[in-house]
């Protein structure tokens, strides 16, 4: 199902989601630790379109440049470091090659967050965290009682 605005659901919450991605894993386990079951979206296989990708960057507060990603991408090879390209150009890479979508986008009613690190999905979502979550690699991030713990309280 592609979307065609991204407030179409304004009560649901969507992840543009890569399984691979250790932090977009944890994202989706802190959705999910509030209660809530997201629209997951496997961008690489689902890109968003050309207009809800600009509107998502937009609304996370981002440039184009700043929702590229570079790690294990074909970044360096299609010469996206070099400073004179537009944004048009950036995005027509970006929809070429999903890869290069940084991840987790998440969107909710809320607001619009590219959740690196992943933690920063709880600015956004409506209900709270319904107990403990520890990140993979065992950081923890909520405590038993659903509150944040950390430096990022």
């Amino acid at each position: 199902m592609r979307h065609n605005t991204i407030t179409e659901n304004i009560m649901k919450i969507t992840i543009y989601h890569n399984s691979d991605c250790g932090t977009s894993r944890n994202t989706l386990a802190l959705i999910r630790n509030s209660g809530e079951e997201p629209d997951i979206v496997d961008y690489l296989i689902m890109p968003p379109a050309r207009e809800i990708l600009q509107d998502m960057i937009v609304k996370a507060g981002l440039s184009v440049r700043t929702a590229l990603r570079e790690k294990g991408t074909p970044y360096a090879e299609l010469g996206l470091d070099d400073p004179n390209l537009l944004d048009d150009a950036l995005l027509d890479a970006m929809l070429a090659h999903p890869i290069l979508i940084n991840r987790p986008f998440v969107v909710t009613s809320l607001g619009v967050r590219l959740c690196r690190p992943s933690e920063l999905v709880l600015e956004i979502l409506p209900s709270p965290q319904k107990g403990v979550f520890t990140k993979e690699d065992g950081e923890l991030v909520v405590d038993v009682n659903g509150r944040r713990v950390g430096s990022h309280v």
